[in-house]
């Protein structure tokens, strides 16, 4: 991945963990997935509290990236955030596809937004930058495309805006149940050290390689 100039300048310390699971084998749900799912969520509700997530070293970090980019995050939350705060007020992880709901699982217990993308559909390296103003993006879950403000920091291939650092990936590169290889990209920001996020990328590797038969290539880190 590339960054630009201004995002460096910006956020000094700034860093992702990308990499390629390739030859998965995608199904709607697993019981042994479910399982896990289930013992993750008995030991997030022992480790935090509603009150006091907000509080944790992590979810802070995350909460003044968003701040400094003009997001609220109390109503738009950090994507590992919200997904421990789902799980404290009673509800349970999405069950999307094995695959969605293996990364969705790294990144509640690890801390750390994860973003992935079906990679057959992505064009060229990525890049980090900020929107341009008006610049069009429709997430997943978006009824239609939102219009973005110059202080956010999204990434882009070779052709579009695929994601908005680090909590709304792009509803043309989500991962189905027939996608075959994705591009992971794990999100840090100022104050995350980067072995937490290689941490995070080596768990979904083996969450994804255990319940969507992937192969994992070796993380890179940038910058």
């Amino acid at each position: 991945m590339e960054f630009s100039r201004e995002v460096l300048e910006r956020f000094p310390g700034i860093s992702v963990v990308e990499g390629d699971i390739k030859q998965l084998s995608i199904s709607i749900e697993s019981s042994g997935l479910e399982r896990l799912k289930a013992e993750v969520a008995e030991d997030i509700r022992s480790r935090y509290t509603l009150e006091g997530v907000k509080d944790d070293p992590t979810f802070r970090a995350y909460r003044d990236f968003f701040w400094s980019v003009g997001i609220d995050p109390t109503k738009t939350r950090p994507a590992s955030e919200a997904l421990i705060r789902r799980l404290l007020s009673g509800g349970g992880l999405p069950r999307i596809n094995t695959a969605v709901d293996a990364y969705n699982l790294a990144s509640a217990l690890s801390g750390v937004p994860i973003a992935a993308f079906d990679a057959d559909k992505l064009d060229g390296s990525l890049l980090m930058r900020f929107a341009h103003q008006g610049e069009a993006f429709l997430g997943i879950g978006m009824k239609a495309p939102i219009s973005l403000k110059p202080n956010q920091v999204v990434l882009t291939d070779g052709a579009r805006i695929i994601a908005i650092y680090p909590y709304r990936d792009s509803d043309d590169t989500k991962v189905t149940q027939d996608t075959r290889n994705i591009h992971l990209v794990c999100c840090g920001v100022p104050n995350i050290n980067k072995d937490k996020i290689l941490r995070a990328y080596t768990l979904c590797a083996a969450y994804l390689k255990e319940h969507a038969s992937g192969t994992a290539s070796e993380p890179a880190v940038y910058p």
